[in-house]
């Protein structure tokens, strides 16, 4: 702990984000490691894990379960949005490379302007406007359009960044008005409550290996959220965003010595191409906020 606290917070932050990005990439591989089960099943028994994650944290410190009622309308519009994110991204996951399904889903933080200037009437500058058609360039190298049943994985990694976006979105109008275990709580128990009816239709019976990868999922899932979490408490988003993206790298290593695949040459180039976008943007904004 001594050495921790003799870490600048811009540092804690960078390193607490990549250890995010490092969880989240985890993650990605135990669900796909579960092999051939729904996307419902899995995302039951990764937020099963979350919920009494934080279930554990709120007994803890005697946070609210379900917040404040004037906003409960966000936070179930959140929940809603976050669980469809989820679903999307875990259909991606399985029938992808995984550093093609994780970027697709870092798509989803140019959606997040987007929506920001629909519904939260924020206007989008030239700048914003520019990168984000850079990323959804990027994006089209990676998804490789062939308008046949090939691209519906890639749409749907698409389709969960957007629904991610949504809920981000949700989370800058609730703003800090609840603490982040009750968020993850609520969204954690209404996500896993919402889908049972539909895991035990379509439940397939799964091995303990199986079962093991999932709740791997959800552990790793939750050292993602928390480790976010703490990187944004030490240092602000324009100062170490960025390094967020290091969960690319980690997926590409992850399919190279699990899965055995390599992206190819035209994902590569849509890697590069989004993550120039999202540098532009991380340092646009670090010179506006200065």
């Amino acid at each position: 702990m001594e050495k921790l606290n003799n870490i600048s917070d811009r540092n804690k932050g960078i390193m607490f984000i990549i250890i995010s990005a490092f969880g989240f990439a985890m993650m990605s591989a135990f669900v796909k490691l579960a092999g051939d089960l729904p996307s419902f099943q899995k995302t039951f028994f990764r937020n099963l894990v979350s919920c009494i994650i934080a279930f554990v944290f709120i007994v803890k410190y005697k946070e609210s379960f379900f917040g404040a009622r004037e906003n409960r309308k966000i936070l179930v519009l959140r929940s809603i949005f976050g669980t469809l994110g989820i679903l999307l991204n875990y259909y991606a996951i399985d029938r992808l490379v995984l550093s093609d399904a994780n970027m697709l889903n870092k798509l989803s933080p140019f959606f997040v302007i987007i929506f920001s200037a629909i519904f939260l009437k924020e206007k989008i500058k030239s700048n914003q406007a520019i990168a984000v058609a850079i990323a959804f360039i990027g994006a089209l190298f990676i998804i490789k359009p062939s308008f046949d049943f090939e691209m519906i994985p890639s749409m749907a990694g698409i389709m969960g960044a957007i629904f991610a976006a949504s809920a981000y979105t949700c989370l800058r109008v609730l703003g800090g008005k609840e603490k982040f275990y009750t968020v993850v709580f609520f969204f954690s128990l209404f996500s896993t409550v919402s889908i049972l009816p539909i895991t035990i239709l379509v439940y397939k019976d799964m091995s303990l290996v199986q079962f093991g990868y999932l709740i791997l999922a959800g552990i790793f899932a939750s050292i993602g959220q928390f480790g976010v979490t703490l990187a944004y408490k030490y240092a602000p988003a324009k100062e170490i965003s960025i390094f967020d993206y290091s969960n690319i790298i980690f997926s590409a290593i992850i399919s190279i010595i699990i899965f055995n695949t390599m992206p190819d040459a035209y994902s590569f180039i849509g890697y590069i191409i989004i993550f120039s976008a999202s540098y532009y943007m991380f340092l646009y904004n670090k010179k506006a906020n200065n």
